[in-house]
């Protein structure tokens, strides 16, 4: 496991870049970090959660979807659930782009 600092946020995981790609997701658009609800800690996929944790994932439930809990790797901006679900994708502060892909993965983290 390594550990990086973004946006003054220590990020956790297999991570391979210093924007918060990890082994497991690492094209060019993987760049953010999920805050986890059950430890407060950054990762920036479930998989590096599991490797790293003693501890079964926690969902945010849709009423705390106000708290920040994305990272964007490129900038180190902080967003809420629900700025991060708005943004089409695309960081609101450095117009960077995220992975749509990981919409797929969105059961894993959050209440939908």
């Amino acid at each position: 496991m390594t550990v990086i600092e973004v946006g003054g946020q220590t990020v956790h995981g297999d991570l391979v870049d210093n924007q918060t790609r990890c082994v497991h997701y690492n094209s060019e658009s993987d760049i953010i970090a999920i805050k986890l609800r059950c430890c407060g800690r950054w990762y920036p996929c479930s998989e590096c959660h599991a490797a790293a944790e003693s501890h079964k994932t926690e969902k945010w439930p849709k009423t705390q979807f106000n708290e920040k809990a994305i990272l964007c790797g490129a900038c180190g901006r902080q967003l809420s659930i629900e700025e991060y679900f708005d943004s089409g994708f695309i960081c609101p502060s450095c117009a960077s782009q995220f992975n749509p892909g990981c919409a797929g993965h969105y059961s894993l983290y959050f209440e939908v």
